[in-house]
């Protein structure tokens, strides 16, 4: 019993990503997408849904890259880390839940809405990092965050799962059909990510340290240290080049899982076996990602993450040429095998980058430029769909960034073999 009340704000820590992962796996890579073509966008020209959905994507992505400094200096300087996660949460809840309300054709108060959910999800993760030091001990950060991850899977996974068959069988759940079933599953995924919430907001307890900053002074003095993180890794050119080649490649690969489902619909592909390979990704690219790191000790995580910037500009390429459901059910197996893989690799390699000492730093940094990678790739497809008039020829755009990324990232020396800038 002792064990347990040690244990047990860890527990709670974890079990956060358990409710909140139900967010991005049935709302921003599933549902939503499938839902606001099918129902919010209705009778609207295929190609202006692809630029509507990409905009909303786009304009999340880059609130959430600009607050990411200042959240990130309130969670390091002004205390109350726990209370301001539960805010963005609660955000984050309510807009989802209110994504059941919005009616049939009502495209603009739906993007609205999950532009709010995702601040909200991003946002609460920022609190959600900076509070694994409050709930382990330095020797437990890897098993701890490592529980926090694996939680987050499937907790995820299993509610996506149920929501899935809310969809393919909804007289099983008393509901009058497909669409309702989607409503209804807004608001499992509100009330999941609520009660898994409330442990952390209960036993989670912030430890003492420096004296706390008004809010303004905390932001203040982050954008200062920020300001000077990027002196120093304009210092490293080895680290800014790989910066800015991350940056492109991991947009590629945010756009794939964010715009997927949007395109297999635009070809007419049925969207129920459209979210079946979606769910498919996520059990193949847990394995994976532990082979890719196996292959990152063997090739050097450089030369393996590259291995999959081709795999990824291929299935670009091959994309524009799919024509059946088993092909898109292929091509989603492929991307679950390099998926995990590149984001995984892509940290370690950067790891080797970092100059001794300056970890909390520059990891900082690496992930606001993660978080800003989610905004060019879902408006370079939505434009050129509209532009152009080809779901095709959108979806192939993405190549451009995976290319100029792999090309970047190329030419940055291996720290494994040379002293990096």
């Amino acid at each position: 019993m002792r064990k347990f009340f040690q244990a047990r704000p860890a527990l709670s820590w974890a079990l956060y990503d358990w409710g909140c992962t139900a967010f991005a796996t049935t709302v921003l890579a599933g549902f939503f997408p499938t839902f606001f073509r099918q129902y919010w966008s209705q009778g609207a020209d295929t190609t202006l849904t692809t630029f509507r959905l990409g905009i909303a994507n786009s304009v999340a992505g880059l609130a959430i890259a600009l607050l990411a400094p200042v959240l990130g200096a309130i969670a390091d300087r002004g205390g109350h880390r726990k209370h301001f996660l539960v805010g963005w949460a609660c955000l984050g809840i309510a807009a989802t839940s209110g994504l059941y309300f919005v009616g049939q054709g009502q495209w603009g108060a739906a993007a609205v809405l999950f532009t709010l959910g995702t601040l909200g999800f991003n946002g609460g993760l920022v609190f959600t990092d900076s509070l694994l030091l409050d709930v382990a001990t330095p020797d437990q950060y890897d098993r701890v965050s490592a529980l926090g991850y694996a939680m987050g899977y499937l907790g995820g996974g299993i509610l996506f799962a149920v929501n899935l068959l809310m969809v393919v069988k909804p007289a099983w759940f008393h509901l009058a059909g497909a669409a309702e079933a989607v409503r209804v599953s807004f608001l499992t995924v509100a009330v999941w990510w609520f009660v898994f919430m409330l442990p952390l907001a209960f036993f989670v307890t912030e430890r003492g340290g420096e004296r706390r900053l008004s809010a303004g002074a905390a932001i203040s003095r982050g954008l200062g240290e920020l300001r000077q993180t990027l002196t120093h890794v304009l210092a490293y050119r080895s680290m800014f080049a790989f910066l800015v080649a991350y940056w492109l490649y991991i947009d590629g690969v945010n756009t794939i899982i964010k715009m997927a489902i949007d395109y297999g619909m635009a070809l007419g592909f049925d969207s129920k076996a459209l979210l079946g390979a979606l769910l498919l990704v996520q059990f193949v690219a847990f394995p994976a990602a532990l082979l890719f790191g196996r292959l990152g000790e063997r090739f050097g995580a450089r030369r393996s993450v590259l291995a999959g910037l081709v795999v990824y500009t291929g299935v670009s390429v091959w994309a524009y040429y799919l024509d059946t459901i088993g092909e898109f059910y292929a091509m989603a197996v492929v991307v679950g095998l390099v998926q995990g893989g590149v984001q995984s690799l892509s940290r370690s390699f950067f790891g080797r980058l970092v100059p001794e000492g300056k970890a909390a730093e520059f990891f900082g940094f690496y992930n606001m430029i993660g978080k800003f990678g989610t905004v060019i790739g879902p408006l370079l497809v939505g434009f050129v769909a509209l532009t152009t008039g080809s779901s095709r020829g959108s979806i192939v755009s993405v190549a451009v960034l995976f290319i100029a990324g792999g090309i970047l990232l190329y030419r940055v020396k291996d720290p494994s073999r040379a002293t990096p800038g």
